[in-house]
């Protein structure tokens, strides 16, 4: 058994950090770790992801990382890598509970590392790893508290329901959906009512101190913002009256596709089919079924922007389902060559993506949504370590002014985060950026060095520059980003 768990920690570790930085650094990656960067800096910039109403739970594990991590990117990813290594051992542990099989569980822990849905995200810089820690875990103890009605465990259930909570909204969902862990209350036992009360009130319990963690973030003056930020992704319930179910079957559609994209369709139909298979562990297989299922009709019902990202901590119940049918086909098939056949089936799929997301991300089979936003379009961060590496080498040669095409985003953080300590680097955002070039840039220009990076905009505006490199945004064959040195002869010299 202990080499069996140190195969499985090797080929954690060996999956995640091999290549991590190979992706370059995408939008939303550069704004949190800039986010923890001024606040490891400053401390009343702790809850400084609250200017976007985004939960600081990630950003301040990150703070920490960066106190002995060089690479802040490195830093970032590394608390996603973190969060995968306790999802893994949280699916262990929820599927052995459920189960009663210890094979069940590390069947369910090796397609959690294999599956390119955990895989891709244990490598971002991104809230989502963690949600799904925590999902999984809310779980585990949910289970326990129902099965167990014990005071310790209603404590434990309350630190993880608080925690997600801490992290990202969607960790409110594993407490609203507690109730359907009475699934597995044992209601042919004497003394149920009693039983039932006892269940209430540690339920009660693990609510109120979940709530009294997430109280902390009423400390501070922007907590409000949360609630707007939600309203960007999330329909309020006063606009989804107005149209309650005409976004529904196109959100429906986009999440199977992304689901059934990231988990293969091999493991997602192996999932369904143990799902469906009720006359064996009835009432755990409606609950991981149910646990998928509502926040994901949920999300699809209210949702307003949805990305696929969303949806990973709602794949782990599907991943302990298809754990269970992986159980039958290793055990109905010992001897046999179609064990070895069937499981190079289900595992191809995972395999080939698995491949290109480590080895070349720039090929990797990833659902559309995501291929443009991390890799083939603006968002990405292409050309961002070269570029960094010729403006600190321009900066041993005396000082430089940078101006980026945005101030908000990958540019100018993804700059600052490397260059923002140089003395001899000034670092400045332009937007909207305009056809006639800024007065402000020609006088620099005539000081020193002064180079512009564009990005969003790709019709470059016709000032006075010398073109120094270009980009390519993955794929895609119209989208870079580019330097340029600004030309002081613009200044009438």
């Amino acid at each position: 058994m202990l080499l069996l768990i140190a195969g499985l920690a090797a080929l954690f570790f060996v999956t995640r950090l091999t290549n991590l930085t190979k992706l370059p650094i995408f939008t939303d990656e550069a704004i949190y770790i800039r986010w923890a960067q001024i606040g490891t800096r400053d401390a009343n910039w702790r809850f400084i992801s609250l200017v976007d109403g985004k939960q600081p739970l990630f950003t301040w594990i990150m703070m920490v990382l960066l106190r002995f991590i060089r690479d802040p990117l490195v830093a970032g990813r590394l608390v996603s890598v973190i969060a995968g290594c306790f999802t893994t051992i949280g699916i262990w542990f929820t599927a052995k509970e459920l189960f009663k099989s210890k094979q069940i569980g590390f069947i369910a822990s090796l397609l959690y590392i294999l599956i390119p849905f955990g895989l891709f995200y244990d490598r971002m810089a991104l809230y989502d790893s963690l949600v799904a820690a925590f999902s999984i875990w809310n779980l585990y103890f949910a289970i326990l508290l129902v099965r167990r009605l014990r005071f310790d465990v209603a404590l434990l259930l309350g630190l993880t329901l608080g925690m997600g909570m801490l992290n990202k909204t969607s960790g409110f969902l594993s407490l609203y959906m507690l109730p359907g862990t009475l699934l597995l209350f044992d209601w042919s036992r004497a003394g149920r009512i009693k039983r039932l009360f006892q269940w209430i009130g540690f339920a009660c319990i693990a609510a109120v101190i979940s709530q009294l963690l997430y109280s902390v973030l009423r400390l501070s003056p922007l907590f409000g913002m949360i609630g707007q930020k939600d309203a960007v992704f999330i329909y309020t319930f006063k606009e989804w009256l107005t149209h309650p179910f005409n976004f529904l079957a196109g959100n429906i559609h986009g999440l199977f596709d992304w689901a059934i994209n990231y988990l293969t369709w091999p493991i997602f139909l192996c999932a369904i089919l143990a799902g469906l298979t009720v006359w064996k562990f009835p009432r755990e297989k409606l609950l991981l079924l149910g646990w998928w299922f509502a926040p994901f009709f949920a999300f699809a019902l209210v949702g307003r922007v949805l990305y696929p990202r969303f949806i990973l901590f709602m794949t782990l119940p599907l991943i302990i389902l298809a754990s269970v049918a992986l159980q039958w086909i290793w055990n109905h098939y010992r001897g046999s060559v179609w064990r070895w056949v069937l499981l190079v089936v289900l595992f191809f799929g995972s395999f080939y993506t698995d491949y290109y997301i480590i080895a070349n991300p720039r090929y990797a089979p990833i659902p559309n949504a995501d291929a443009g936003q991390y890799i083939n379009d603006w968002p990405s961060g292409w050309g961002i370590p070269e570029i960094n590496a010729f403006l600190l080498k321009e900066s041993q040669k005396g000082k430089i002014s940078v101006y980026t095409d945005g101030t908000f985003g990958l540019l100018p953080y993804a700059i600052e985060l490397y260059l923002v300590d140089n003395p001899n680097v000034t670092i400045k955002g332009m937007y909207p950026v305009l056809n006639d070039i800024p007065q402000e840039v020609i006088d620099q220009a005539r000081k020193h060095p002064t180079y512009m990076i564009f990005n969003q905009r790709q019709n470059v505006p016709p000032w006075p520059m010398k073109f120094i490199a270009q980009y390519q945004k993955g794929q895609n064959t119209v989208k870079f980003m580019r330097l340029y040195e600004i030309l002081p002869q613009a200044s009438g010299i």
